[in-house]
């Protein structure tokens, strides 16, 4: 998420009320986005399963991934890919190389509680759009309570996609976590830890463009903090 992050200091405090203030014009504003609608009135969704996952991460290089914006340090360590801060990068993504439309993704993450990061989905880095900034949907990564699981639009001026964002715990903190995100045309859904948390048709993101792993930006002297991905698992659904 491109926003102000400050969860670890006494200063942080007087910018944690800026971003509250800021949250709150965000989340009016995406309250007032018609086109994005919350499937509330159809059953639970299911949690993917079944079989034809590939994984994105073969467990040894970052074959496959391409590092875009900040200077964020990603490295394999074991069997995670970890990302670790750097002082007044902007935020950092690894990005896949290829492009995927239909899919189910499920990973699982563990984020330091002072740092907040992502995922995007359907994401792009464009020539002509903020020197290739990266933008699209993210899917949100950060400490309970708070909004884990919920749909930024990193670098869109959308704010929140979600229409609202209630903090919750489902994300176990100093754990590891599971992710399940499925994006079908314009429906994202998101589950954490086996519960449904979001649910919504985005007409406006793309429909397709790579998965990025967000290391968000911190500023001089802050950190360094990690965030940490593992089974990364991907299984194509445009065929079906």
């Amino acid at each position: 998420m491109f926003r102000s992050f400050a969860k670890f200091t006494c200063a942080a405090i007087l910018a944690s009320s800026s971003m509250t203030a800021a949250t709150a014009v965000a989340q009016d504003a995406s309250a007032k986005d018609k086109t994005v609608i919350r499937n509330e009135s159809t059953p639970p969704a299911s949690l993917p399963a079944g079989e034809g996952w590939t994984s994105l991460f073969n467990g040894k290089d970052l074959s496959g991934w391409k590092q875009r914006n900040g200077w964020a340090v990603y490295r394999v360590v074991g069997d995670t890919i970890q990302g670790t801060t750097a002082n007044e990068s902007p935020n950092s993504f690894l990005c896949t190389e290829s492009d995927f439309a239909d899919f189910e993704l499920r990973f699982e993450v563990q984020v330091d509680n002072a740092l907040n990061s992502g995922v995007q989905i359907r994401s792009k880095s464009l020539a002509e759009k903020d020197n290739g900034r990266v933008h699209g949907p993210q899917v949100e990564i950060e400490a309970s309570p708070g909004e884990s699981g919920y749909i930024y639009g990193e670098s869109t001026g959308r704010n929140w996609i979600s229409p609202t964002q209630p903090p919750h715990s489902q994300l176990k903190n100093n754990q590891w976590n599971q992710y399940h995100i499925r994006a079908v045309g314009t429906r994202i859904q998101t589950w954490i830890n086996g519960t449904l948390i979001e649910d919504i048709n985005d007409p406006q993101s793309h429909l397709n463009g790579f998965i990025g792993l967000q290391v968000h930006g911190i500023g001089k002297d802050q950190g360094p903090f990690q965030v940490q991905w593992r089974k990364i698992e991907i299984r194509d659904l445009s065929k079906k």
